[in-house]
Protein backbone atom coordinates (compact mmCIF):
# COMPACT_ATOMS: atom_id res chain seq x y z
CA UNK A 1 0.00 0.00 0.00
CA UNK A 2 1.44 3.30 -1.20
CA UNK A 3 1.30 6.25 1.49
CA UNK A 4 -1.13 8.40 -0.11
CA UNK A 5 -3.19 5.21 0.19
CA UNK A 6 -2.68 4.66 3.59
CA UNK A 7 -3.36 7.72 4.10
CA UNK A 8 -7.06 7.76 2.67
CA UNK A 9 -7.62 4.59 4.65
CA UNK A 10 -6.71 5.92 8.11
CA UNK A 11 -8.74 9.19 7.02
CA UNK A 12 -11.97 6.38 5.86
CA UNK A 13 -11.61 5.06 9.61
CA UNK A 14 -11.65 8.53 11.10
CA UNK A 15 -14.64 9.67 9.17
CA UNK A 16 -16.42 6.36 9.78
CA UNK A 17 -15.99 6.91 13.66
CA UNK A 18 -17.20 10.32 13.61
CA UNK A 19 -20.26 9.31 11.75
CA UNK A 20 -21.09 6.39 13.65
CA UNK A 21 -20.74 8.82 16.98
CA UNK A 22 -22.25 11.63 15.58
CA UNK A 23 -25.28 9.97 13.95
CA UNK A 24 -25.33 6.37 14.95
CA UNK A 25 -25.32 6.61 18.70
CA UNK A 26 -28.07 9.05 21.10
CA UNK A 27 -27.17 6.84 24.27
CA UNK A 28 -26.02 3.39 25.37
CA UNK A 29 -28.88 1.99 24.74
CA UNK A 30 -28.17 2.36 20.73
CA UNK A 31 -24.97 0.06 21.37
CA UNK A 32 -24.95 -3.18 19.93
CA UNK A 33 -22.53 -5.10 21.37
CA UNK A 34 -21.24 -5.26 25.20
CA UNK A 35 -17.53 -3.82 24.13
CA UNK A 36 -18.11 0.02 25.24
CA UNK A 37 -20.00 -0.74 28.44
CA UNK A 38 -18.55 -1.92 31.98
CA UNK A 39 -19.62 -4.91 32.92
CA UNK A 40 -18.49 -4.76 36.41
CA UNK A 41 -19.43 -1.89 38.97
CA UNK A 42 -16.96 0.80 39.27
CA UNK A 43 -15.11 1.04 42.75
CA UNK A 44 -17.34 1.64 45.82
CA UNK A 45 -15.56 5.28 46.30
CA UNK A 46 -17.13 6.49 42.68
CA UNK A 47 -20.12 5.50 43.81
CA UNK A 48 -21.37 9.24 45.48
CA UNK A 49 -19.31 11.07 42.58
CA UNK A 50 -21.09 9.78 39.73
CA UNK A 51 -24.12 10.48 41.85
CA UNK A 52 -22.98 13.73 41.04
CA UNK A 53 -23.03 13.59 37.27
CA UNK A 54 -25.52 15.17 35.07
CA UNK A 55 -28.32 12.52 33.58
CA UNK A 56 -28.08 13.45 30.19
CA UNK A 57 -23.97 12.79 30.65
CA UNK A 58 -23.57 8.99 32.41
CA UNK A 59 -26.71 8.73 29.54
CA UNK A 60 -24.38 9.47 26.61
CA UNK A 61 -21.23 7.36 28.46
CA UNK A 62 -19.53 4.47 26.20
CA UNK A 63 -16.53 3.09 28.30
CA UNK A 64 -15.06 -0.38 28.42
CA UNK A 65 -13.31 0.38 32.07
CA UNK A 66 -12.74 2.63 35.07
CA UNK A 67 -9.39 4.37 34.24
CA UNK A 68 -9.57 6.62 37.13
CA UNK A 69 -6.49 6.24 39.42
CA UNK A 70 -5.81 7.08 43.05
CA UNK A 71 -3.56 9.63 44.05
CA UNK A 72 -4.52 12.20 41.78
CA UNK A 73 -5.43 15.08 44.10
CA UNK A 74 -3.95 18.50 42.49
CA UNK A 75 -3.04 16.68 38.86
CA UNK A 76 -3.14 17.95 35.54
CA UNK A 77 -4.94 15.23 33.82
CA UNK A 78 -6.05 14.60 30.23
CA UNK A 79 -8.53 12.48 28.74
CA UNK A 80 -8.26 11.71 25.55
CA UNK A 81 -11.28 11.16 23.39
CA UNK A 82 -13.53 12.41 25.85
CA UNK A 83 -17.21 12.17 24.31
CA UNK A 84 -19.30 13.55 26.46
CA UNK A 85 -17.15 14.13 29.52
CA UNK A 86 -18.56 11.70 32.12
CA UNK A 87 -14.70 10.78 33.27
CA UNK A 88 -14.10 14.39 33.33
CA UNK A 89 -16.38 15.21 35.46
CA UNK A 90 -15.55 12.51 37.72
CA UNK A 91 -11.81 13.24 37.73
CA UNK A 92 -13.04 17.05 38.48
CA UNK A 93 -13.76 15.97 41.78
CA UNK A 94 -10.75 13.59 42.17
CA UNK A 95 -8.07 15.98 41.01
CA UNK A 96 -10.22 18.78 42.98
CA UNK A 97 -9.95 22.29 42.86
CA UNK A 98 -6.07 22.71 42.86
CA UNK A 99 -6.15 20.33 39.97
CA UNK A 100 -7.38 20.71 35.91
CA UNK A 101 -8.82 18.18 34.15
CA UNK A 102 -8.52 18.65 29.74
CA UNK A 103 -10.77 16.53 27.75
CA UNK A 104 -9.63 15.75 23.95
CA UNK A 105 -12.33 14.95 21.75
CA UNK A 106 -12.64 15.18 17.29
CA UNK A 107 -16.42 14.99 17.52
CA UNK A 108 -18.87 18.55 18.30
CA UNK A 109 -21.55 16.73 19.25
CA UNK A 110 -20.31 15.27 22.35
CA UNK A 111 -18.44 18.02 23.07
CA UNK A 112 -21.34 20.54 22.94
CA UNK A 113 -22.92 18.13 25.76
CA UNK A 114 -20.10 18.27 27.99
CA UNK A 115 -19.64 21.65 27.62
CA UNK A 116 -23.05 22.31 28.22
CA UNK A 117 -23.08 21.00 31.61
CA UNK A 118 -19.98 22.63 33.29
CA UNK A 119 -21.71 25.65 35.29
CA UNK A 120 -24.14 22.78 35.99
CA UNK A 121 -21.02 20.79 37.78
CA UNK A 122 -19.54 24.11 39.58
CA UNK A 123 -22.50 24.21 40.97
CA UNK A 124 -22.62 20.80 41.68
CA UNK A 125 -19.23 20.37 43.57
CA UNK A 126 -19.00 23.65 44.67
CA UNK A 127 -16.51 25.35 42.62
CA UNK A 128 -15.95 28.56 42.34
CA UNK A 129 -14.33 28.29 39.30
CA UNK A 130 -14.33 25.29 36.63
CA UNK A 131 -11.09 22.55 36.70
CA UNK A 132 -12.65 20.70 33.47
CA UNK A 133 -11.68 22.41 30.11
CA UNK A 134 -12.94 20.54 26.43
CA UNK A 135 -10.75 21.19 23.68
CA UNK A 136 -11.82 19.36 19.81
CA UNK A 137 -8.67 18.28 18.33
CA UNK A 138 -6.92 14.31 17.21
CA UNK A 139 -5.55 12.15 19.53
CA UNK A 140 -2.75 11.40 17.17
CA UNK A 141 -2.03 15.11 17.42
CA UNK A 142 -2.25 17.23 20.54
CA UNK A 143 -0.35 19.53 19.44
CA UNK A 144 -2.98 21.50 17.52
CA UNK A 145 -4.70 21.26 20.97
CA UNK A 146 -2.14 23.01 22.61
CA UNK A 147 -1.16 20.15 24.62
CA UNK A 148 2.62 21.07 25.30
CA UNK A 149 5.60 18.51 25.92
CA UNK A 150 6.18 17.35 29.53
CA UNK A 151 3.12 18.81 30.70
CA UNK A 152 0.48 16.13 31.51
CA UNK A 153 0.65 14.81 35.30
CA UNK A 154 -2.29 11.79 34.37
CA UNK A 155 -3.07 10.81 30.88
CA UNK A 156 -6.70 8.53 30.64
CA UNK A 157 -8.60 7.12 28.00
CA UNK A 158 -11.82 4.91 28.01
CA UNK A 159 -12.06 2.73 25.09
CA UNK A 160 -11.07 5.14 22.70
CA UNK A 161 -7.69 4.27 21.72
CA UNK A 162 -8.96 1.65 19.91
CA UNK A 163 -10.57 3.83 17.35
CA UNK A 164 -7.62 5.48 16.43
CA UNK A 165 -6.01 4.20 12.56
CA UNK A 166 -2.56 5.43 13.91
CA UNK A 167 -2.04 4.17 17.24
CA UNK A 168 1.45 4.06 17.27
CA UNK A 169 1.15 8.34 17.01
CA UNK A 170 -0.76 8.62 19.60
CA UNK A 171 1.51 6.90 22.13
CA UNK A 172 3.75 8.93 20.94
CA UNK A 173 1.84 11.56 21.62
CA UNK A 174 1.43 10.24 25.02
CA UNK A 175 4.80 10.43 25.72
CA UNK A 176 5.68 13.52 24.57
CA UNK A 177 3.30 15.76 26.74
CA UNK A 178 3.59 13.20 29.66
CA UNK A 179 5.92 14.80 32.81
CA UNK A 180 8.67 12.98 33.61
CA UNK A 181 7.25 10.01 36.23
CA UNK A 182 4.03 10.68 34.48
CA UNK A 183 1.39 7.99 34.49
CA UNK A 184 -0.24 6.64 31.58
CA UNK A 185 -3.08 4.86 32.84
CA UNK A 186 -6.14 3.42 30.00
CA UNK A 187 -8.79 1.26 29.42
CA UNK A 188 -9.33 -0.38 26.23
CA UNK A 189 -10.44 -3.33 23.95
CA UNK A 190 -7.72 -5.92 23.21
CA UNK A 191 -7.98 -8.60 20.95
CA UNK A 192 -6.21 -12.47 20.77
CA UNK A 193 -4.87 -11.75 17.11
CA UNK A 194 -5.27 -9.42 14.67
CA UNK A 195 -8.24 -8.69 12.52
CA UNK A 196 -7.87 -9.07 8.55
CA UNK A 197 -8.68 -5.38 7.04
CA UNK A 198 -12.24 -5.86 5.94
CA UNK A 199 -13.21 -5.89 10.01
CA UNK A 200 -10.85 -3.28 10.83
CA UNK A 201 -12.85 -1.30 8.74
CA UNK A 202 -16.89 -2.32 9.32
CA UNK A 203 -18.59 0.45 10.50
CA UNK A 204 -20.26 -1.23 13.19
CA UNK A 205 -17.13 -3.57 14.77
CA UNK A 206 -15.25 -0.45 14.36
CA UNK A 207 -17.63 2.18 15.91
CA UNK A 208 -18.09 -0.24 19.09
CA UNK A 209 -14.76 -0.84 19.63
CA UNK A 210 -14.36 -4.29 18.54
CA UNK A 211 -12.42 -3.49 14.77
CA UNK A 212 -9.56 -1.98 15.86
CA UNK A 213 -9.08 -3.75 19.05
CA UNK A 214 -5.24 -4.04 19.83
CA UNK A 215 -3.41 -7.14 19.43
CA UNK A 216 -1.20 -7.47 22.31
CA UNK A 217 2.27 -8.14 20.70
CA UNK A 218 1.25 -5.13 18.18
CA UNK A 219 0.85 -3.28 21.90
CA UNK A 220 4.12 -4.17 23.65
CA UNK A 221 6.37 -3.50 20.34
CA UNK A 222 4.82 0.52 20.02
CA UNK A 223 5.08 0.73 23.74
CA UNK A 224 8.45 -0.33 23.41
CA UNK A 225 9.07 2.17 20.68
CA UNK A 226 7.75 5.17 22.30
CA UNK A 227 9.64 4.84 25.62
CA UNK A 228 7.07 3.33 27.62
CA UNK A 229 8.91 0.44 28.43
CA UNK A 230 7.22 -0.86 31.42
CA UNK A 231 3.30 -1.28 31.15
CA UNK A 232 1.33 -2.87 33.81
CA UNK A 233 -2.01 -5.15 33.70
CA UNK A 234 -4.19 -3.59 36.03
CA UNK A 235 -7.25 -5.54 35.27
CA UNK A 236 -8.43 -7.90 32.29
CA UNK A 237 -11.66 -9.50 31.79
CA UNK A 238 -13.44 -11.22 28.59
CA UNK A 239 -15.79 -9.81 26.66
CA UNK A 240 -18.81 -11.25 23.91
CA UNK A 241 -19.82 -10.35 21.05
CA UNK A 242 -23.57 -11.27 21.84
CA UNK A 243 -25.32 -10.25 18.11
CA UNK A 244 -25.61 -12.87 16.23
CA UNK A 245 -24.52 -11.29 12.58
CA UNK A 246 -21.31 -9.47 13.91
CA UNK A 247 -20.30 -12.72 16.23
CA UNK A 248 -20.18 -14.79 12.33
CA UNK A 249 -18.22 -11.82 11.42
CA UNK A 250 -15.25 -12.26 14.59
CA UNK A 251 -15.70 -15.84 14.84
CA UNK A 252 -13.30 -17.04 17.17
CA UNK A 253 -11.35 -14.37 18.07
CA UNK A 254 -11.43 -13.65 21.64
CA UNK A 255 -11.98 -9.92 22.67
CA UNK A 256 -10.85 -8.47 26.25
CA UNK A 257 -11.14 -5.24 28.37
CA UNK A 258 -8.08 -4.65 29.94
CA UNK A 259 -6.87 -1.74 32.09
CA UNK A 260 -3.37 -0.51 31.48
CA UNK A 261 -0.88 1.47 33.36
CA UNK A 262 2.67 2.77 32.51
CA UNK A 263 4.80 5.70 33.50
CA UNK A 264 7.14 7.59 31.48
CA UNK A 265 10.79 6.78 33.49
CA UNK A 266 14.03 5.19 32.45
CA UNK A 267 13.51 1.70 33.23
CA UNK A 268 15.28 -1.24 33.12
CA UNK A 269 14.65 -3.80 29.95
CA UNK A 270 13.54 -6.54 32.33
CA UNK A 271 12.86 -6.31 35.91
CA UNK A 272 15.39 -7.21 38.40
CA UNK A 273 16.08 -8.16 41.63
CA UNK A 274 18.10 -5.75 44.19
CA UNK A 275 16.67 -6.73 47.48
CA UNK A 276 14.49 -4.02 47.46
CA UNK A 277 10.91 -3.40 49.43
CA UNK A 278 8.28 -1.14 49.72
CA UNK A 279 5.61 -0.27 52.12
CA UNK A 280 2.55 1.23 51.19
CA UNK A 281 1.74 4.18 54.33
CA UNK A 282 -1.80 4.38 53.70
CA UNK A 283 -2.46 7.90 52.78
CA UNK A 284 -3.64 7.60 49.68
CA UNK A 285 -7.51 9.00 50.06
CA UNK A 286 -10.47 6.17 48.97
CA UNK A 287 -7.92 3.47 49.78
CA UNK A 288 -6.31 3.13 52.98
CA UNK A 289 -6.01 -0.70 53.74
CA UNK A 290 -4.25 -1.31 50.34
CA UNK A 291 -3.26 -0.25 46.80
CA UNK A 292 -2.97 -2.19 43.84
CA UNK A 293 0.31 -1.39 41.64
CA UNK A 294 -1.13 -3.72 39.10
CA UNK A 295 -2.88 -7.29 38.87
CA UNK A 296 -0.88 -9.09 40.71
CA UNK A 297 1.14 -6.74 42.87
CA UNK A 298 -0.68 -5.36 45.64
CA UNK A 299 0.56 -3.64 49.16
CA UNK A 300 -1.20 -3.76 52.30
CA UNK A 301 -0.19 -1.26 54.37
CA UNK A 302 2.47 -1.00 56.41
CA UNK A 303 3.29 -4.51 55.44
CA UNK A 304 6.44 -4.74 53.57
CA UNK A 305 6.41 -6.29 49.72
CA UNK A 306 9.67 -7.22 47.89
CA UNK A 307 10.00 -5.59 44.69
CA UNK A 308 11.63 -5.20 41.32
CA UNK A 309 13.94 -2.16 40.43
CA UNK A 310 11.53 -1.11 37.87
CA UNK A 311 8.85 -0.81 40.26
CA UNK A 312 10.80 0.66 42.93
CA UNK A 313 11.61 3.64 40.20
CA UNK A 314 7.76 4.25 39.88
CA UNK A 315 7.42 4.60 43.73
CA UNK A 316 10.40 6.66 44.24
CA UNK A 317 10.05 8.85 41.16
CA UNK A 318 6.11 9.40 40.23
CA UNK A 319 3.11 10.97 42.21
CA UNK A 320 2.98 7.49 44.45
CA UNK A 321 6.38 8.31 45.89
CA UNK A 322 4.69 10.39 48.81
CA UNK A 323 2.89 7.28 49.85
CA UNK A 324 5.74 4.42 49.93
CA UNK A 325 8.52 3.89 51.91
CA UNK A 326 11.28 2.18 49.42
CA UNK A 327 13.88 0.16 51.14
CA UNK A 328 17.22 -0.48 49.80
CA UNK A 329 19.35 0.90 47.03
CA UNK A 330 20.44 -0.76 43.18
CA UNK A 331 24.59 -1.34 44.65
CA UNK A 332 23.52 -5.36 44.88
CA UNK A 333 22.18 -7.04 42.37
CA UNK A 334 20.52 -10.60 42.73
CA UNK A 335 19.78 -11.58 39.12
CA UNK A 336 16.12 -11.32 36.86
CA UNK A 337 13.17 -10.49 39.54
CA UNK A 338 11.78 -14.16 39.36
CA UNK A 339 10.83 -15.01 42.72
CA UNK A 340 10.05 -12.97 45.80
CA UNK A 341 12.28 -12.31 48.55
CA UNK A 342 11.07 -12.44 52.38
CA UNK A 343 10.49 -9.02 54.11
CA UNK A 344 12.32 -8.80 57.75
CA UNK A 345 9.67 -8.71 60.15
CA UNK A 346 10.97 -5.74 61.18
CA UNK A 347 10.65 -4.32 57.98
CA UNK A 348 14.29 -3.16 57.65
CA UNK A 349 16.02 -3.87 54.63
CA UNK A 350 18.53 -7.35 54.94
CA UNK A 351 20.53 -8.96 52.36
CA UNK A 352 17.91 -11.52 51.18
CA UNK A 353 18.82 -15.08 50.83
CA UNK A 354 15.29 -16.86 51.31
CA UNK A 355 13.48 -17.04 48.72
CA UNK A 356 9.83 -18.24 47.90
CA UNK A 357 7.78 -19.45 44.67
CA UNK A 358 5.93 -17.20 42.90
CA UNK A 359 6.59 -14.39 40.68
CA UNK A 360 6.21 -10.56 41.14
CA UNK A 361 4.14 -10.02 37.78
Amino acid sequence: MSEQQLQASKQQITNQVKDYYSNSLNSSADLKTSACCPAQAPPGYLAPLLDNIHPQIKDSFYGCGSPLPLAAEGCTVLDLGCGTGRDVYLLSQLVGETGEVIGIDMTDRPLDIARSHIDWHCDRFTYANPNMRFKKGNIENLTSCGIKDNCIDIIISNCVINLSPDKEAVFKEIYRVLKPGGELYFSDVFADRRLPANLQQHKVLLGECLGGALYQGDFDLMMRKVGLTDHRIVSKRPLTVEDKTLHALTGSTQFYSVTVRSFKLRFEPRRENYGQFARYLGTIIHSPDSFALDQQLQFKAEVPVSIDGNTAMILNHSRLAQHFKVHGETELHYGRFDARFDAPADGKLTTASTATSGSCC
